[in-house]
């Protein structure tokens, strides 16, 4: 049995930064009840970032908790998966916005490294996937949004880990797909190129320190922009808006896909 989109659950990771804490805001004034997951919550920039959620919340009827999160941990998806069904109920959606990076070549890329990039890019995913689909396909009625990369598809230079998560997380989406189908869930992923979030400036700095010829961090990203056909960089309220058209009643059809966010660039 369905519940009311009023009362619908929704999990997003990473929902204090990026693109994650877009998808939150605007689950959470459309009226969802949202829990949002973290790493960090006591930064001045979390901090900010769920007092942002709690006016979104009112001004739109939703709600929203936050929790500690570390996807590389089985034990704490499990704690804060529990936890927030204890709060909410269980979850109705689940958007995997969780996400980490490193500019660096294959042979700059350690063992430590590699593992912590796919557990919590891939690996987490499915942990929170496997927590929440059973429940989906009982009720009969669920929406998974990954947010990927094009870097699934295009590859980047000095990002193998990165690139290595995405392209698995689209195959993952698409056998969740397939086993939620008939049971009413359904499973997309979101591929955007460079979105404007603290990601993206922590790949910025990254890419001048190892380029080491003087340029700004300014400078690489005017340098980004000017190759993206429609000269800017996504912005994640964009991706927000697409995803909360996909945990919506309308998209029930749009699954297994992979949608790309690009301005029309390559990469």
């Amino acid at each position: 049995m369905t519940r009311s989109a009023a009362h619908r659950v929704a999990i997003v990771t990473g929902g204090l930064s990026g693109i994650g804490h877009a998808v939150a805001l605007s689950l959470a004034g459309a009226g969802y009840r949202v829990a949002v997951g973290a790493r960090d919550l006591e930064s001045r920039d979390r901090l900010a970032a769920f007092g942002a959620l709690t006016e979104a919340a009112l001004e739109g009827g939703g709600e929203v908790r936050a929790d500690v999160l570390d996807l590389r941990d089985p034990a704490l998806v499990a704690a804060f998966c529990d936890r927030a069904a204890q709060r909410f109920g269980p979850a109705d959606i689940l958007v995997n916005a969780a996400g980490i990076t490193a500019e660096q070549p294959v042979t700059g890329h350690s063992d430590r490294l590699w593992a912590d990039i796919i557990d919590t890019n891939l690996t987490g995913a499915f942990r929170m996937i496997r927590a929440s689909l059973p429940g989906m396909m009982s009720r009969g009625w669920g929406r998974i949004v990954n947010i990927g990369s094009t870097a699934a598809g295009t590859g980047w230079k000095d990002n193998p880990a990165y690139c290595a998560s995405k392209a698995g997380l689209l195959g993952l989406t698409r056998c969740v797909a397939l086993e939620g189908a008939a049971r009413g869930v359904t499973c997309v992923m979101v591929s955007p190129t460079w979105v404007d979030t603290p990601l993206m400036e922590a790949d910025l700095r990254q890419i001048v320190e190892r380029e080491g010829k003087g340029r700004s961090t300014a400078e690489a990203r005017a340098a980004i922009a000017a190759e993206n056909p429609q000269g800017r960089i996504i912005a994640p309220q964009e991706v927000a808006a697409l995803v909360g058209f996909l945990v919506g009643e309308q998209a029930a059809g749009i699954t297994m896909e992979e949608i790309r966010i690009t301005g029309g660039a390559l990469w």
